[in-house]
This record gives structure tokens, C-alpha cells and sequence, in this order.
């Protein structure tokens, strides 16, 4: 997620798309839908800015800052925190950035992580977020190579191991960031290929180039979306091949899971693709 509206949010491009696994969430015209695997969007509730997911919960920020969890009925959702600008969720709970750019991760209560912070992510395993000055920093797994500095012992402590960063994504023993000067650099796992050609078949232990000229970036299990400033989706891994391949025009939002890739495309339709099969237009309910 970032502050700035133009990097990774929650667990797509922007605000209004999340995916992890097989459960989704969609914000279209201030309203939240949900769904898993191929079923239907159905509305869950209105009044809401962002959208993100765990495995089997889902989280809407309302648009008076409070950050809310439910599991299958919106109407039974916990409060989590207040004054929330921003929020990430995933494998170890939820990050939340405030309005004066204080981390929080989530537990019994939120602990204060770090300041200036305007991008952060959860991944399976391992953690990340972007200060100010677009120093990147991660801590937890590293077995990988999800530092992407060397390391693959884990460090209690959040590590800086990048410059110039101003989003982050990350998932199954796999990171990728956006670099200011819109390139895409990934580290960690990379049997399917959601690093493209960078570490192919083992691991990548050092960030290194996977893409040029984007504006957003996603990643999912096995596969990594980018958008670049003319619109245009492009995605790369597990179902679309190790070069990136672009998949339609027009994209405002796009988000991956496990098979499944989302995107919001400017005419206001909401797209599905398994793996790289064609892409089915979604009917909300």
C-alpha cells in the first residue's frame, strides 16, 4: 500500500482490489464485494475506500479511517484500529499506516512499528515496508532469499536492503518492488516464475531488473502483474510464461492470488483470469 495513491495498496495496484489464494475483494463505487475461486461478487457492505484480504478473513478501511475484519458476515466484523490511512493484510495479521505516517501491526493490540512509512506489505513469511526517504526494509523469513540482500538467515529486526522504493509486494518466499525510476526488481523464490528470468529455478538471494516502465505492481503465489503508464497489463509467471506478456489495455487496478489475476479496466468492468486462460468479465450481485 501507499499513501500516494500511485504504488501497491493492500494486496493489488490500488485500493480497490485484493486477492490472496482463492478469496478476493473488489471496491467498486464505494461498495466492497467479495467472493472465492470463480463465484460471484456479492456486496458486503458500502462507505468503504480499501479493500484487502487474508486467507479467511476480509478487511474494508471505512471512509472515517476505521479498519474493520470479518470472516463470512460483514455485519458481525471486528473493529481493529481507528485513524487508519492505509492498510495491508496477508500470511501474520495487518499492517496500518495512520495519518501522520506511523506503522501499526496488528495482534491483541497494535504495536508501532516504525515512522514515515508510506508503503508497506504482508507476505507469507516475510514482511516489508517503504519509509519516506524509499528505504525498503523486511524482516522475517529469509530462507529464500526474500531480503534480497545475501542474507538467508532470518532477522528479528526489520532489515534496509534497497533505495529508491516506493512500492512493495510480496507472497510465498518471493518480493517485488517498484523503483522510482519505474522499474520492477524482485528476490526469493522463483520456481514459477513470478521473478520472470531473475533467479529462474531455484532462488534469487539479491534484488535484481524484472521490468521496466511501470506505475503499479502486484504479485501473487506463483505470478507477478505490472502497469505501466500508458494503462496497459502486463503479467508474468506460473499460466503466462517467464517474459512478461501483456493482457489488455485500459487497466485502472489489477490484483493476483494463487490461479487467479483481477483487474478493474477503465470502462468500470471487473475482470477475471485463471492461470492464462481467457478473461471473463464479472457480473456483480
Amino acid at each position: 500500500m501507499t499513501l500516494s495513491g500511485t504504488g501497491t495498496q493492500a494486496d493489488g495496484s490500488a485500493p480497490s482490489l485484493a486477492s490472496y489464494y482463492e478469496r478476493h475483494m473488489a471496491l467498486v463505487g464505494g461498495v466492497a464485494y467479495a467472493w472465492r475461486g470463480q463465484g460471484r461478487p456479492a456486496s458486503q457492505r458500502d462507505g468503504v475506500r480499501q479493500v484487502g484480504v487474508g486467507r479467511d478473513t476480509c478487511f474494508a478501511l471505512l471512509d472515517d479511517g476505521r479498519l474493520l475484519r470479518w470472516r463470512d458476515d460483514p455485519r458481525q466484523a471486528d473493529l481493529l484500529m481507528s485513524g487508519v490511512a492505509a492498510f495491508a493484510a496477508g500470511e501474520s495479521g495487518w499492517f496500518a499506516i495512520d495519518a501522520s505516517r506511523q506503522l501499526w501491526h496488528g495482534g491483541a493490540a497494535p504495536r508501532r512499528v516504525a515512522a514515515d512509512v508510506v508503503a508497506a506489505c504482508i507476505g507469507d513469511g516475510a514482511d516489508y515496508y517503504v519509509r519516506q526517504d524509499g528505504r525498503l526494509w523486511v524482516t522475517g523469513l529469509a530462507h529464500r532469499g526474500q531480503y534480497g540482500d545475501g542474507r538467508l538467515a532470518a532477522s528479528p529486526d526489520f532489515v534496509g536492503t534497497a533505495s529508491d522504493a516506493v512500492a512493495v509486494k510480496a507472497h510465498t518466499g518471493h518480493a517485488i518492488y517498484l523503483r522510482r525510476d519505474g522499474m520492477v526488481l524482485g528476490t526469493g523464490g522463483n520456481r514459477f516464475g513470478p521473478l520472470a528470468a531473475h533467479g529462474l529455478g531455484d532462488k534469487a538471494d539479491r534484488w535484481g531488473p524484472i521490468f521496466d516502465g511501470a506505475r503499479a505492481i502486484a504479485t501473487g503465489s506463483r505470478h507477478s502483474l505490472a502497469i505501466r503508464d500508458d494503462g496497459s497489463l502486463w503479467a508474468w509467471g506460473e499460466g503466462f510464461g517467464i517474459e512478461p506478456r501483456q493482457l489488455r489495455d485500459a487497466v485502472l487496478a489489477a490484483a493476483a492470488g494463487d490461479t487467479a489475476t483481477l483487474a478493474l479496466s477503465a470502462d468500470g468492468g471487473l475482470w477475471q483470469w485463471e492461470r492464462g486462460g481467457a478473461p471473463r468479465r464479472l457480473a456483480l450481485s
